[in-house]
């Protein structure tokens, strides 16, 4: 008889594997800040010159990766922000679900989430469930806070 760890295990295992992902989610984000260019919305691209949006955060298109836990698995998705002025301009995710669940709530989240951020400040973006997905707000406001940290003038 083949003997399955019982829930708790999985939780815990799961856990354990979200933290270490938090741990290195610093270390693999990568951000057109990272190579000294942002791209901007004219399709220009300002090589470090520093300009700055009106407050805190440098215009620009960022990339950052985010992880959350579910029962089954640690899944991750990669947020792409284009911010000027220190709005968000353009938002795209893209996940790699590792379980058929995780790929329905993905993608629903994916699909829900422009409405949600595209046109707010940047310190406002607050997501905490998107057309039914409540984990993947985790993964995708994990992203949000390493592109602040990025695009912080």
């Amino acid at each position: 008889m083949i003997r399955t760890p019982s829930r708790p295990v999985r939780v815990g295992v799961a856990l354990v594997g979200v933290a270490g992902a938090l741990s290195l989610a610093g270390c693999g984000a990568t951000t057109a800040a990272d190579t000294g260019s942002a791209q901007t919305d004219a399709g220009t691209t300002d090589a470090g010159s520093g300009s700055s949006s009106s407050g805190g955060y440098a215009d620009g298109t960022y990339t950052a990766e985010g992880s959350y836990a579910t029962p089954e698995s640690v899944e991750t998705v990669t947020v792409t922000l284009t911010i000027a002025d220190d709005t968000v301009t353009d938002v795209e995710v893209t996940g790699d679900p590792q379980a058929r669940e995780s790929e329905q709530y993905q993608s629903q989240f994916i699909g829900g989430i422009t409405d949600e951020v595209v046109g707010k400040s940047l310190d406002d973006v607050s997501v905490s469930r998107v057309s039914g997905s409540s984990l993947t707000s985790g993964g995708f406001m994990q992203a949000v806070e390493l592109i602040k940290a990025e695009a912080a003038a």
